[in-house]
């Protein structure tokens, strides 16, 4: 699913290398994961028009539609999650989270 959202929130196709460092894995592990999503048709290589060595990583129409089903079940279970909280709770938990956010170490 990492390799998915990555490629999902890119404004650009990626290599293999850009996509491992993105989901903090090594080369190897981040070319296995992407044939993975091809022989499951979520993603397709393509060639790099920059650059004849190398490939790029994009979605296919049924990756993007996996995504997307993916990412409204989430928004779902966020959404029933939160039905019980008052408006401050969530101003509160929000504030929560941005901190929890600006803190993390990178």
């Amino acid at each position: 699913m990492r390799v998915l959202e990555v490629l999902a929130s890119s404004d650009h196709p990626l290599t293999v290398s850009e996509l491992g460092e993105a989901i903090g894995v090594d080369q190897p592990r981040a070319s296995r994961l992407v044939q993975q999503g091809v022989e499951f048709g979520l993603v397709r290589r393509e060639a790099d028009p920059d650059d004849a060595r190398r490939t790029r990583i994009v979605l296919t129409e049924k990756g993007e539609t996996f995504v997307r089903g993916f990412r409204d079940q989430r928004r779902d279970a966020i959404t029933t999650a939160l039905a019980s909280f008052s408006d401050a709770e969530r101003a509160d938990l929000a504030h929560l989270l941005t901190k929890l956010a600006d803190a993390w170490p990178t």
